[in-house]
């Protein structure tokens, strides 16, 4: 038996959103805060024996917390069974009880827990008048927590992922429309107590690894003294006798020492001494407390470890935190093997965030490797090394839409082969996709390298601060992993970063053509061809999916930099691409002709030369914020992210403002210079240049500094600092 779905209402983080599983192992990836703790929380109550039964009585924390007025909802937390055993046990247990039977025999089961108001809530509810939306708050707002109650039920029908059934069940909120039926049997039928679900199931939680050595230090939480526990029982009187004997000598032989007997003494005396012998104890004895109890003396074992290859066996307290860690991991993993070994209808293991501190391989080991027959097991993760071993078809994924938190099952509708190359592809580097907020796919390294560094120097913004992940494809094969985009799979933005390839220069070969530069107009030719192809296949892949739009070039990367009034930058590091005079003079003459048939050609050659990389590496030294990030890609992060907030907006311009000022202060230290040189006409030239940010600044930075950003408008002091400042043409402030 395993989980099919999990099904959540109104809890916690979770409006409404269900969770669907495979058999074996799965895996539940988000980002910090997305709600993998709330899962794992909703299972345990329907399935965890040691959960307090407490615990099902839920409160007004447990709400969704976008709900508003809770008052009146319901939470809904479903399991959905499959594959159910046809043996007596399991099947005298849903057949009676959460099992949908269609047949005699039992293969689908549902198991619900339902906090609701009361019947005399609901009736009350159902009597309002359509439409009366006062008399709706009035009632609603003398409702308290005390007047709902937790229902376990089976044999439910309902789709509670529907929200048109779940105002059929609960009622229209809007309309003032409640249903008179008080007790809708497609929610299913109330469970008796004795059929207790937990108790049937062998089910292992593993919390995330936060401070294991108090867990080892607390006899509730200490893992070795369950394991110890759960064998101490095993032992036969018999065999424990001989130990309880030999505790009892020691007992004895500890009492019997000289100097324990001359303190017992001596402490009779004393208090005889104190207040006499009319209110002296009657008797005084120093004893052993070694218990020849076996369960209690397995509670005073200790583990010890050898960690290093010197052979010293320590404390878990002297242990680093990931070995810590990894002990705690394993003796978990043990106890549920004892538990499995009891013969249970179904076995879970639910293992929460595993890699705290453990080393990358490792965490792939553990993976690969905890896979128990008969067991379904659920991770949550948010380490991209767990998430490139993991199975994409048994894999879920939360994330945020709109600021609503969603779940998202990634292979949703893909055929086997589409899953299965989607699986080879997201390797530790490229899974980081699934947790970041939103994507920007590129096809090469230039692009990889210098597009975080344009955003970086021209915003001050970092491609992670934005929550974007840039993934290099490495080719032109986007469909491959943007198919994952969807309604129908990852609501997610994802932005397409490529090159159009179509020529900067004149490709009619004439005849008097060279062979060398006949052949260098026929590869753009056939280049251009391919990528006007490339472009019609990859816009009719993107039509009517507003998750994924492409982003091109109108040639290719570094000649499109070029283009957008970046050539500055390129002359900076001739030096750095050439060792040849003679060469570094020709090229700086190149990149300075406004013909892009030259200076684009000189760009690519640069690039060519040094290789993409390298020169992506090297051109990025040179850029500063003064950079123009080209339009296609500047669009295609600003898909990908959305507008930007007041908040970014002001990280962006108080970045500029203070960018300016230490371009001054670097301008004032150059100049000095040159007057201390006597270079009278470069002191000159820099005053000039200088001047309009000098000026800029004595009139924007009374202006920022009162600025208020918590109740000011962000885009009057935007407009004011691009008025007041130099700035570029199609300046990015201007974009944003």
């Amino acid at each position: 038996m395993h989980i099919t779905k999990v099904s959540l209402v109104n809890y916690r983080n979770f409006g409404n959103v269900k969770f669907l599983f495979n058999k074996g192992v799965n895996t539940i990836i988000g980002e910090n805060a997305s709600g993998k703790t709330n899962l794992f929380r909703a299972m345990r109550l329907l399935l965890d024996n040691s959960m307090p039964r407490s615990a099902i009585k839920l409160t007004e924390g447990d709400f969704f917390r976008s709900l508003g007025n809770w008052r009146g909802h319901w939470i809904i937390i479903s399991n959905e069974f499959d594959d159910i055993a046809g043996d007596e046990a399991s099947q005298a247990l849903f057949l009676h009880g959460a099992g949908n039977a269609e047949d005699d025999i039992v293969t689908r089961a549902t198991y619900n827990l339902i906090f609701r108001p009361k019947a005399h809530i609901r009736q009350a509810l159902s009597q309002l008048s359509e439409g009366d939306t006062g008399a709706l708050e009035s009632y609603l707002a003398n409702i308290k927590i005390e007047d709902y109650e937790t229902v376990l039920t089976g044999k439910s029908t309902a789709n509670f992922n529907d929200p048109v059934v779940y105002k059929s069940i609960v009622g229209d909120f809007d309309r003032v429309l409640f249903p008179s039926v008080l007790n809708n049997p497609d929610v299913g039928i109330p469970l008796p107590n004795i059929l207790n679900m937990p108790n049937e199931v062998s089910f292992t939680f593993i919390k995330a690894l936060r401070d294991v050595v108090a867990d080892f230090h607390s006899n509730r939480t200490n893992p070795l003294l369950t394991l110890l526990k759960s064998k101490s029982g095993d032992i036969s009187p018999a065999d424990f006798q001989p130990i309880a004997d030999l505790i009892g000598t020691l007992n004895n032989k500890i009492e019997g020492l000289s100097d324990i007997c001359d303190v017992r003494d001596d402490i009779v005396t004393t208090v005889s001494d104190t207040v006499g012998d009319t209110y002296s104890p009657n008797s005084i004895s120093i004893r052993s407390s070694l218990t020849d109890e076996s369960d209690q003396l397995f509670q005073s074992l200790k583990l010890f470890v050898a960690e290093s290859n010197d052979g010293h066996e320590g404390g878990i307290h002297e242990m680093s935190l990931g070995g810590a860690n990894l002990l705690y991991l394993t003796l978990k993993l043990l106890e549920f093997k004892y538990q499995k070994a009891n013969q249970s209808i179904a076995n879970f293991l639910l293992i929460e965030e595993p890699e705290a501190h453990i080393h990358t391989h490792i965490q792939k080991s553990l993976f690969d490797n905890i896979n128990y027959e008969n067991t379904q097991i659920i991770y949550s993760t948010h380490s991209s090394h767990i998430s490139e071993v993991s199975n994409i078809k048994n894999m879920n994924i939360i994330g945020y839409v709109d600021g609503t938190c969603e779940v998202f099952q990634p292979s949703a509708g893909l055929s086997n082969e589409e899953s299965g190359f989607v699986q080879r592809y997201l390797d530790a580097i490229r899974s980081n996709l699934l947790f970041a907020r939103s994507v920007v796919l590129v096809e090469g390294d230039a692009e990889e390298i210098l597009i975080p560094i344009l955003l970086k120097q021209a915003l001050g913004l970092s491609l992670d601060e934005i929550g974007i992940s840039l993934v290099n494809i490495r080719s032109t094969g986007f469909k491959n992993i943007a198919m994952l985009f969807s309604d129908e799979r990852i609501k997610k933005r994802c932005g397409i970063i490529t090159d159009s390839d179509s020529a900067f220069f004149d490709t009619t070969i004439l005849a008097t053509d060279s062979d060398s530069v006949k052949n260098k107009k026929t590869k753009a030719i056939g280049s251009q061809d391919s990528g006007l192809n490339r472009k019609r296949i990859l816009d009719d892949f993107c039509q009517s999916n507003p998750w994924i739009a492409p982003f091109y070039a109108d040639h290719t990367f570094e000649v499109d930099f070029i283009k957008s009034s970046n050539k500055s930058y390129l002359k900076k590091i001739v030096n750095s691409v050439y060792t040849q005079q003679s060469k570094r003079d020709v090229a700086t003459t190149e990149l300075s002709l406004i013909d892009i048939a030259v200076s684009g050609s000189r760009a690519l050659t640069m690039a060519n030369h040094q290789g993409k990389g390298w020169f992506a590496l090297t051109l990025g030294e040179a850029i500063d914020f003064k950079v123009n990030i080209p339009e296609y890609i500047f669009n295609a992060i600003k898909f990908a992210h959305g507008n930007f907030n007041a908040e970014i907006m002001f990280k962006a311009l108080k970045y500029r403002y203070e960018s300016v000022i230490k371009y001054v202060e670097h301008g004032r230290k150059v100049i000095e210079r040159h007057e201390t040189q006597g270079n009278t006409t470069l002191k000159q030239q820099c005053e000039l240049y200088l001047a309009p940010y000098e000026n800029g600044l004595t009139v924007f930075t009374p202006k920022w500094e009162a600025f208020n950003p918590k109740n000011g408008d962000i885009n009057v002091i935007k407009t004011q600092l691009m008025t007041d400042l130099p700035t570029e043409v199609n300046d990015i402030l201007a974009r944003i």
